[in-house]
């Protein structure tokens, strides 16, 4: 469900991201891989493909995606959470991740 911008939200991409990764045969990424991947797999919003005004060369979404690693120590993150664990250039799902999965 998108915010009150009508973006689609940190958590829903980060979800996403995981059910990806999860599909992966060795649970992990590269960030450009699972970018190439979320317009697939969720219905973008116009506010979401709009540029960001932070990073010039990213829509809103894409910066959205960077931005679970970049806020990784904020509680309610998948990585702070234990479901992602952040690798060079990508992010790999975890056991818990996998669980959480199952469980949600």
């Amino acid at each position: 469900m998108p915010d009150n911008q009508n973006r689609t939200t940190e958590l829903e991409l980060s979800r996403v991201v995981l059910e990806i990764l999860a599909e992966m045969p060795n649970g992990s990424a590269a960030i450009s891989q699972l970018i190439g991947r979320i317009p697939q797999r969720i219905a973008l919003t116009a506010e979401d493909l709009a540029q960001s005004e932070t990073r010039p060369n990213e829509a809103v979404w894409e910066q959205r995606v960077r931005n679970i690693t970049s806020h990784k120590n904020t509680p309610g993150n998948y990585i702070y959470e234990g479901f992602l664990e952040q690798i060079a250039g990508g992010l790999r799902i975890t056991e818990a991740g996998r669980l959480h999965l199952q469980h949600s």
